[in-house]
C-alpha cells in the first residue's frame, strides 16, 4: 500500500490518560483545584475568586481562617437555641401547674406552683430554689403569653449578640437578680411569680448593646419605660421583680461586652462570679430580718 507523502509511517499516537480525581479515583478528569493543583471533578471544585478550588481545599480554609465574632466574642453564625429551650421549658412548668390545679385561672392549687413561687417567708426557711424557680411559674395564659411574646421578640437578638452561654447566663441571673429583689427589699408573705424578671433582664442588656453599637437607642428606652409604667399602674405586678431583673441584665451585659478582647472568657467568667456573689451577699444581709418557722 503506498502511503501518501508527509503521512507519518505506523499506528497513530495514543493520547495520555487522564488523571484520577483525587477524592474520586474512578473518574478521569481534565481538571485541577487552581489552590493545590490536585485533579478534581465537577463535583468536587467550587467557583472561586480567582479560578476554581476542590472541597478539601475550602474546608481547609475555613478551619484557617478567623471566625468574625459580635462585640460579647460570640460567632456571628450561629443559630438562637437556649431561647427555645427556656420558652419550651416555661410552657412545659405552665402546663403542669394547670394540670395539677384543673384549673387555667387558679394555679395556686398546683402543688408544683406553691413550692416553686417566691414567698421570702419561706424561702427564707430553707426554700431556696425558690430564688430561680419562680422565674418559670406564670399565673394565667395571658401572663404566660405575654412573657413569652416578649422573650421571643427580645431574645432572637440577644442571643445572637450574645452567643447561646452569655445569653443564658443573662437571662438566668436576671431571673435570680428579681427575686434577689422581690426578698431583700419586698413584703415577707407577698408571693411572686413570672418570667418577666428574665424579661426585663433582656430589655437591660439589649439597651447596653445599643449603646455600644452606637444605634439610637430610643425604641429600646421607650419599650422599658412603657413596661415599667404597666409594673407601677396594673395591681399585682412585681414592681421590684422588674426593677431588679433589669438593673442586673443591664450590669451583666455591660461587663461582658466591654471587657478586653484578650482573655475575654477570663474576664466574662469574673463578671459573672461577681455579680453572683453581690446578689448572694444581698441575700445574706436580709436572712437574719426574717423570722424562723418552726
Amino acid at each position: 500500500m503506498t502511503v501518501p507523502p508527509g503521512q507519518p509511517v505506523g499506528p497513530p499516537a495514543q493520547q495520555p490518560a487522564l488523571p484520577a480525581c483525587a477524592r474520586h479515583p474512578g473518574r478521569p478528569t481534565g481538571l485541577r483545584c487552581s489552590r493545590c493543583d490536585r485533579p478534581a471533578c465537577v463535583e468536587c471544585l467550587r467557583p472561586a475568586a480567582v479560578g476554581q478550588h476542590c472541597v478539601d481545599c475550602l474546608a481547609e480554609g475555613r478551619r484557617t481562617t478567623r471566625q468574625p465574632v459580635t462585640i460579647s466574642g460570640a460567632r456571628t453564625d450561629r443559630r438562637p437555641i437556649v431561647l427555645p429551650i427556656l420558652i419550651g421549658i416555661n410552657v412545659l412548668v405552665f402546663v403542669v401547674t394547670v394540670i395539677q390545679a384543673r384549673s387555667i385561672t387558679n394555679l395556686q392549687g398546683s402543688s408544683l406552683f406553691d413550692n416553686w413561687a417566691l414567698l421570702p417567708l419561706l424561702t427564707r426557711n430553707g426554700y431556696w430554689w425558690q430564688l430561680i424557680t419562680a422565674g418559670f411559674l406564670h399565673v394565667s395564659v395571658i401572663h404566660i403569653l405575654m412573657n413569652m411574646i416578649a422573650l421571643w421578640v427580645i431574645g432572637r437578638d440577644m442571643e445572637r449578640v450574645l452567643g447561646p452561654f452569655r445569653f443564658g447566663i443573662v437571662y438566668l441571673l436576671g431571673v435570680f437578680g428579681g427575686n434577689v429583689a422581690v426578698f431583700v427589699f419586698g413584703a415577707a408573705n407577698a408571693p411572686e411569680a413570672g418570667a418577666s424578671t428574665g424579661v426585663f433582664a433582656l430589655m437591660g442588656g439589649l439597651l447596653v448593646v445599643v449603646y455600644r453599637l452606637k444605634v439610637n437607642p430610643s425604641q429600646v428606652i421607650g419599650l422599658i419605660v412603657v413596661n415599667l409604667v404597666i409594673s407601677v399602674v396594673i395591681p399585682g405586678i412585681s414592681l421590684l421583680g422588674h426593677l431588679g431583673g433589669l438593673i442586673t441584665g443591664i450590669a451583666v451585659t455591660f461587663a461582658l461586652v466591654n471587657v478586653p478582647a484578650e482573655r475575654r472568657t477570663l474576664w466574662q467568667t469574673v463578671t459573672v462570679v461577681a455579680a453572683v456573689v453581690v446578689l448572694l451577699g444581698l441575700v445574706a444581709v436580709r436572712v437574719p430580718q426574717l423570722p424562723v418557722l418552726t
